[in-house]
């Protein structure tokens, strides 16, 4: 080995994209901590920068290549040594990112993050290895060397329970960049879950493409109530909350497991991307026509309190006004309490791709604004509703006197936060303390300690 090659050398991570991704970003630090690789507290502060990509839409894209172009113009100008880019964009693009950022020192795939140690040494020792992606699918399946080396920042963390998907629907290239749909272990999971309760973490989010398909793929009968019943038995005080799932893949089973447990949060994440049949068959999720008609009424029946989160999307080829009244009316009705909305980005190698009737994009923005405002008066009257509303409050971090926490009702980085009042002056992160809710200003609620 060189003597550059000996250079102490740290790695500053910018992640981007989903909680899946945060996760991969956690994984490949801990190969670089097993090989004994330093983490920078930020990317300014280190050698090697690594920017982890998200491609999912066009937004997302075009957040990843300012991302890039920042970072190599921060190591034109000496900042530092290399830049590393990885993640969905170089799984989907490999070698035509080399032109487009021909700064980029070394680019990594989704299924080569145990070469990430390999790659930083050598880029830091001045060599460009280029694009380092396997051909063919992805199919690795990663469990972190180190659970609770977690880039959160807060009391809480992402357990990614499975891999890929298996769903093709039209809009969607995340099958060609990450595989089909494969499920870790559950007692590897349960592992990983418990030694993050005991090094003091307080809430756990299940992470997949699809968590309801949670060992669909395995031949020892695992499934997603099994694992949640074993995490749920695990000792300590934490949350459990359930995100991402295919609407027909809830189950009767499921709900009624979400009454009787101790830990698991009344909050389910199901896309429903569209209500109207004929643009659901379009998107290829025909399962999905019958299951969310009266998906929102099944649920708040099975289960008093559930919080629902959906996301749809508009502008889809062919959507027309009526298809896209018949959405408004749906979520109109559905009242979910927590919504998102996309405007289609025709994505290379989807079936949509090549669909014609394509909404013009400002038509598609007023219809996501449109839906957006409905939904913006539904959590207006869901936050009056819950005025006067008692709840157990997660402390996440101090704000001058008040401190910023979450409820059951609201998960990380998508549903707003709670700021919470009256709390003493030895509490600290990861504490749970009884609250009143006293009121909310658009997505954010306000809170007083009991």
């Amino acid at each position: 080995m060189r003597a550059a090659e000996n250079k102490p050398v740290s790695v500053g991570f910018i992640s981007l994209g989903c909680a899946k991704n945060l996760v991969d970003s956690q994984v490949m630090a801990g190969y670089l901590k097993r090989g004994q690789i330093a983490l920078a507290p930020s990317p300014e502060a280190a050698d090697v920068i690594l920017v982890n990509t998200c491609a999912f839409i066009e937004p997302a894209r075009e957040e990843a290549a300012e991302a890039i172009l920042s970072a190599c113009a921060y190591k034109r100008d000496g900042g530092c040594r290399a830049v590393i880019v990885a993640g969905c964009m170089v799984q989907r693009y490999r070698e035509r990112l080399q032109k487009a950022f021909p700064d980029v020192d070394a680019f990594l795939g989704v299924d080569e993050l145990e070469r990430v140690g390999e790659i930083v040494r050598q880029v830091a020792a001045g060599r460009q290895p280029g694009v380092v992606v396997k051909r063919g699918p992805a199919h690795n399946l990663y469990a972190p060397l180190y659970p609770t080396l977690l880039f959160t920042g807060g009391p809480y963390a992402y357990l990614k329970i499975a891999e890929g998907c298996n769903h093709r629907c039209a809009y969607c290239a995340i099958p060609n960049i990450r595989g089909r749909f494969r499920s870790r272990g559950v007692d590897e999971l349960v592992d990983e879950a418990r030694g993050m309760v005991e090094a003091g973490v307080k809430e756990i989010n299940l992470i997949s493409q699809d968590s309801m398909l949670y060992g669909a793929d395995r031949q020892d009968g695992a499934r997603i109530t099994g694992l949640l019943r074993r995490l749920d038995d695990l000792e300590g005080e934490f949350w459990l909350r359930v995100l991402y799932g295919y609407p027909a893949g809830v189950t009767d089973e499921l709900l009624a497991l979400l009454n009787s447990s101790r830990h698991i949060c009344r909050y389910l994440d199901l896309p429903i991307q569209h209500s109207h049949p004929e643009i659901l068959r379009t998107m290829n999720r025909s399962k999905a026509v019958d299951a969310i008609q009266d998906l929102p009424q099944r649920l708040r029946q099975a289960v008093p309190g559930i919080v629902l989160r959906t996301t749809c999307l508009v502008g889809f080829p062919g959507e027309t006004e009526e298809h896209f009244a018949h959405l408004l009316d749906y979520v109109k009705r559905a009242k979910f309490d927590h919504l998102g909305v996309f405007v289609y980005s025709p994505e290379e190698e989807t079936a949509a791709f090549e669909m014609e009737n394509v909404p013009d994009p400002e038509v598609a923005e007023a219809r996501r604004d449109r839906l957006m405002e409905a939904q913006r008066a539904i959590v207006d009257e869901r936050a009056r509703a819950l005025s006067g509303s008692v709840d157990t409050a997660l402390l996440l971090r101090r704000d001058r006197r008040t401190w910023i926490a979450r409820l059951p009702r609201q998960a990380p980085d998508v549903d707003g936060e709670t700021r919470v009042t009256g709390v003493s002056d030895d509490a600290c992160p990861g504490t749970f303390l009884p609250v009143r809710v006293t009121g909310g200003q658009a997505y954010d609620l306000k809170a007083q300690a009991i």
